[in-house]
């Protein structure tokens, strides 16, 4: 078994970068309009993409929207995104997302994802969180949206509403377990 450690070699290499490119990620951040151009695009083509998206947009009390949130990996992955918190159709925050993990996984995507905070009590839960996670601080239905479906199946007493929409790549996973938000002063 001489492969056994270069194999620990590489994967702690891989985990080194990962680490570091999160360190690195305030360097990359974004400026108030580059986030603002990403998240009205971002609402474009879930309206366009999603029938009875503009409705259940319309019910929420809050949305979180995460365009273009980068997931990859190769045993150790990472996740990393920027948003804007909407209330009342303005932006009240921005909001980074970030997650890693280890296992077995492959792959690269990019895909748009928004969170619908449909009760008073989730919203206000999320705004006063420091570093909210999914499945800690909050449980959420996930619906992955593609080609037109209609929002009719979502059961609307579920406090939090994921919808990930417009995926591209070749990672299978559409889960944000364990993913961390925190917000962000933005430029």
């Amino acid at each position: 078994m001489t492969y056994l450690p270069a194999l620990k070699k590489v994967t702690l290499f891989i985990v080194l970068a990962v680490m570091l490119s999160f360190a690195a990620v305030s360097v990359w951040a974004e400026t108030a309009q580059e986030i603002e151009a990403s998240v009205n695009a971002c609402l474009g083509r879930f309206n366009e993409g999603v029938t009875g998206g503009r409705e259940m947009l319309a019910m929420a009390k809050g949305v979180l929207v995460m365009p273009s949130v980068i997931k990859a990996g190769l045993i150790v992955g990472g996740e990393y995104g920027e948003g804007a918190l909407r209330v009342g159709g303005k932006t009240e925050s921005y909001y980074n997302v970030a997650s890693g993990s280890i296992g077995l996984q492959i792959g690269g995507q990019v895909q748009d994802f928004m969170i619908l905070f449909m009760t008073d009590e989730a919203l206000k839960q999320f705004q006063g969180s420091n570093g909210w996670e999914v499945g800690v601080d909050g449980n959420v239905a996930v619906a992955n949206f593609g080609g037109g479906k209609r929002v009719d199946f979502i059961r609307m007493n579920d406090p939090i509403i994921v919808f990930v929409f417009d995926v591209k790549g070749l990672m299978v996973d559409v889960s944000l377990k364990g993913a961390k938000f925190s917000k962000i002063n933005s430029k």
